[in-house]
């Protein structure tokens, strides 16, 4: 199949400049690109990235372009005598593969080609710190101090990182750049520069006290605010107390992760409260007031006659105010009647004398017993 005028693959005119072939090459190698192309037309796109590819390597080169101009494609054709590889012409390979490297950087994300990108700044990363309060604390908020690992600069090398009366030395392997290119083919890739990490200088004598690094690990207190109503598994954010970065880097953040002692009385749930109120089989019988603790004091309950087991009284607003809520949580109370244990004689004389009493009018005392016996009665008709 006869090849296309390498202008008409591109897309421009005869005369037109170097910059303009380079930007007209880059749009269309970014929109065929293997790797934005794939499905039913990954294989047409694969050959019109070649097409494009070629003809921007003839034409970005003045001498192929002025042998193309003349005798067309047999003037940059090999077979046909034209150019040759490693003749006049052959030293602008590099022409194109910068411009691919362009593109290669703009379909990755990256920065790959020339040495446009100096030292490599990172963000240093983030800590994370587990602190235990008790639920007094969660529900109230606290002031507290915790120690955690820092760097300060090194005091002998005064954060140079090199022995006292040495200093640091441009990289030999970037030139000081950080990165080195990768070259393959057609392919341009940028990375770190293995030797001095992206720094972009060897220290040659390092510190005795830092190792070279210009830094020594310490503690240092913070002053931490937990909030009122705070609950498990929160987090309280510390900006800036992380890990430093490197290469003038932002330090990362330090995330405090909130941990809540078991209560030896409540439960929480959410904003709301649970506690467990044992009373004895008079109390619940006869009635009376009984005193249920809160957070934030003492609270009292109307106990009714009667009260059976599991009975659960709510307290209205005796709960936590969360950290994100208008409106403090309840209080649920719920009742537990004893049974009494390790019963003298005279107690269970007592006690046999009263559940014979309560056996002549069964209906009237124990309601439920009387329910339930007649729903297995039911059961095994």
């Amino acid at each position: 199949m006869a090849k296309r005028d390498y202008y008409e693959v591109l897309g421009v005119a005869k005369n037109a400049s170097d910059d303009d072939i380079k930007k007209a090459y880059r749009k269309l190698a970014m929109k065929f690109h293997p790797d934005r192309n794939q499905g039913d037309g990954a294989k047409k796109a694969e050959e019109q990235f070649k097409e494009v590819k070629e003809a921007y390597e003839m034409l970005s080169e003045p001498q192929k372009r002025a042998a193309y101009d003349q005798y067309g494609h047999a003037g940059v054709d090999p077979s046909a005598g034209g150019f040759r590889p490693g003749g006049p012409g052959a030293e602008g390979f590099g022409g194109f593969a910068e411009a691919f490297g362009d593109i290669f950087g703009d379909i990755f994300g990256g920065q790959a080609g020339g040495q446009r990108r100096a030292q490599q700044v990172y963000r240093g990363s983030d800590l994370s710190y587990t602190m235990e309060i008790t639920l007094e604390e969660a529900a109230h908020g606290k002031e507290t101090q915790i120690r955690i690992p820092s760097w300060e600069e090194c005091g002998t090398c005064h954060g140079s990182g090199a022995k006292p009366g040495t200093q640091a030395k441009t990289c030999p392997s970037c030139n000081g750049a950080g990165t080195v290119t990768m070259r393959q083919g057609f392919f341009s890739i940028q990375q770190s520069c293995p030797h001095c990490h992206g720094t972009g200088r060897v220290i040659p004598d390092p510190c005795i006290t830092c190792h070279g690094q210009g830094k020594i690990k310490k503690n240092k207190t913070l002053e931490v605010k937990i909030p009122a109503g705070i609950n498990e598994g929160m987090r309280i954010r510390s900006a800036g107390n992380g890990e430093p970065g490197t290469n003038g880097g932002p330090s990362g953040d330090l995330y405090i992760e909130i941990r809540i002692k078991q209560h030896e009385i409540f439960e929480r749930d959410g904003d709301d409260l649970h506690c467990t109120v044992p009373v004895s089989i008079t109390t619940a019988a006869l009635g009376s007031t009984i005193e249920v603790p809160t957070l934030g004091g003492k609270a009292e309950i109307d106990l009714p006659e009667g009260t059976q087991h599991g009975k659960t009284f709510r307290l209205r607003g005796k709960g936590i105010k969360g950290v994100r809520s208008s409106y403090p949580g309840d209080l649920y109370a719920h009742v537990s009647v004893e049974t009494p244990v390790k019963l003298t004689e005279h107690q269970r004389k007592l006690l046999r004398e009263l559940d014979e009493s309560l056996a002549k009018s069964p209906d009237k005392h124990s309601p439920n017993a009387k329910s339930w016996t007649n729903r297995v009665k039911d059961l095994f008709k």
